[in-house]
């Protein structure tokens, strides 16, 4: 019970600090069609990293929404990154598989 107890507590107050990683580098990894995590919070002026863990597909991180063209594929154990300045929420998907989405929301 103890163990279960810390951790809960652990993952409910330790994982929001890693999301705002050493220099303002927030980490989202790319696993099994999924961006993990979906959802984040982040503050201005962070930069927002997706690593694709897949071992053989590739994907995009595509702002669409902000009527950007879709940027490069990231293949297996590449990596993109966007820096985040002005607050708003800004939903992005995966170019060749719209099903995976995910949002950033940058707030004060």
């Amino acid at each position: 019970m103890f163990l279960t107890l810390m951790l809960i507590i652990g993952l409910v107050f330790v994982f929001p600090i890693y999301l705002y990683a050493k220099d303002n580098v927030v980490t989202v990894e790319i696993v099994k069609y999924k961006f993990m995590p979906q959802e984040i919070t982040v503050t201005p002026g962070t930069t927002v990293r997706w690593v694709n863990k897949e071992k053989r597909q590739y994907h995009s991180v595509w702002f669409k929404q902000l009527n950007e063209v879709e940027p490069d594929y990231i293949f297996p154990d590449e990596s993109y990154q966007r820096k985040f300045e002005t607050a708003g929420l800004f939903p992005y998907r995966c170019g060749p598989h719209p099903e995976m989405t995910g949002t950033v929301n940058v707030k004060f």
